[in-house]
């Protein structure tokens, strides 16, 4: 493990969780948009995080010397929720079928705002994390100096 890995994991990690805060911000604005592409209501996205392992040759050679051989997170992909629309009684929407039910996006409100505020509590604490590094290798200089 180099002296900056653990800094570059939760650099990877704040990208990743931006990420998701974006996505999640994305439903939120469509949580009402009854017509995306193809006609359909917007269908809520979520995102699919992945353990970023290093494969370069030099890791391989690691592998076998150190237990660690992880490189933080990546999103794997962003994948659309299959769950149901919502059906709602509105005769007089543009959208509404022959019954008069207007099928709206999947998007839950609360489910988006508690996934936000997970979202933003993850970012907290790999800056906490990645400030602490910072402060460890502060403190190894300084021994050094001595």
């Amino acid at each position: 493990m180099g002296m900056f890995d653990s800094i570059n994991i939760s650099a990877s990690a704040l990208t990743a969780e931006k990420t998701r805060m974006d996505i999640i911000s994305k439903n939120i604005a469509n949580a009402n948009t009854t017509r995306a592409t193809g006609g359909m209501p917007y269908r809520r996205q979520m995102v699919v995080f992945e353990e970023n392992k290093d494969k370069s040759f030099s890791s391989y050679l690691d592998e076998y010397s150190n237990k660690f051989t992880g490189g933080g997170v990546k999103i794997r992909e962003v994948v659309e929720d299959s769950a149901p629309f919502r059906l709602v009684y509105e005769p007089g929407h543009p959208d509404a079928n022959e019954d008069g039910y207007v099928m709206l996006p999947n998007v839950e409100m609360v489910k988006e705002m508690v996934d936000m505020i997970d979202a933003q509590r993850a970012y907290e604490a790999n800056i906490t994390a990645m400030n602490t590094s910072k402060t460890m290798l502060m403190k190894a200089l300084e021994i050094g100096r001595r």
